[in-house]
């Protein structure tokens, strides 16, 4: 039996139904990760979630999708006087852009007692996380998170993260570069969007994202790149893996996210890295073609068994 844990923030989302009508539900980068992860792992995985939530309505009801979505909660800590985060989806064509409100959030003070995280760490095959993560936590927090993660770990567990770089979270960009270039000299595998890495970092090509990071000592890096192939690379290991074309692409949220999560599913179950990258494309281009952040498990896995059908 294999374990994932998450760890970020999930959301109150509103998405529009048009007009003046929106659609609430819950989402957040880490959290929709392990949604798909939840969808596609074997029966006996586990995945779990840390964050930290409020003490009003909406963070109970939060928790109680959370739980009914087979993840875990045990450990999130709950926050007097804190509420849930917000953001809006805005659409132009397929593309999307978001409105957030996050001031009062509680999941920025889910480090308010450390000791909770390492616990909920130290249970874990997979700990996963992302910029964003890193990037709500008061600076003190984020340098815990970081000095602390590695030694929380149980022998042989890995951590993965996803940069998923948001400048418009941090307080300037020196602080976004460092803190998310030592966030991931601590992961064994890091999984960067091509052109976030190009538009910060400077990256000529995803071959230069990907050894970038394997010179701060991380194993094993799967770039993705849109529409274009999907570059995996380990030790001298570099392969190349075409996007099959998508047709009826109505909504890009959580694209990577769900890649994300339908690699870990499969690599956690198989080790097989073709088999875990093609699940990853298929997820992802099932979720692009609905709209908002989760799409139902059952759309997802119907799709993945059709694609190892065929």
């Amino acid at each position: 039996m294999k374990s994932l844990l998450g760890i970020g923030e999930c959301m109150i989302e509103l998405s529009s139904e048009g007009g003046q009508l929106w659609r609430q539900g819950f989402a957040g980068d880490v959290f929709n990760t392990l949604w798909y992860a939840r969808a596609l792992m074997e029966s006996d995985s586990q995945a779990a979630f840390f964050s930290a939530v409020g003490d009003d309505q909406s963070s109970a009801e939060l928790l109680a999708f959370i739980e009914n979505a087979g993840i875990s909660c045990e450990h999130i800590p709950h926050i007097k006087g804190r509420v849930p985060g917000l953001y809006k989806i805005h659409l132009e064509g397929a593309e999307r852009s978001f409105s957030y409100w996050r001031d009062s959030s509680a999941a920025k003070q889910m480090l308010q007692d450390p000791d909770v995280l390492w616990a909920a760490v130290s249970e874990a095959d997979v700990v996963y996380l992302s910029g964003i993560t890193v990037a709500i936590l008061p600076d003190e927090a984020a340098e815990i998170l970081i000095n602390g993660l590695r030694g929380a770990l149980k022998p042989g567990a890995k951590v993965v993260f996803d940069p998923n770089i948001r400048p418009r979270l941090w307080a300037g960009e020196e602080r976004m570069k460092d803190v998310l270039t030592r966030t991931a000299a601590i992961s064994d595998v890091v999984m960067p969007s091509f052109e976030d890495e190009q538009t910060t970092f400077g990256d000529a090509t995803p071959l230069a994202t990907a050894q970038r990071y394997q010179a701060l000592g991380v194993s094993q890096v799967v770039v993705k790149n849109g529409a274009d192939e999907t570059l995996f690379v380990e030790g001298d290991e570099v392969r190349h893996f075409p996007v099959p074309k998508t047709r009826g692409v109505v909504d890009t949220t959580a694209a990577g996210d769900s890649f994300n999560g339908a690699y870990l599913a499969e690599f956690m179950t198989s080790g097989d890295i073709d088999k875990a990258i093609a699940a990853a494309q298929c997820c992802a281009a099932t979720v692009v073609c609905n709209k908002g952040a989760l799409v139902a498990f059952e759309r997802v896995q119907n799709a993945i068994n059709t694609t190892k059908a065929g």
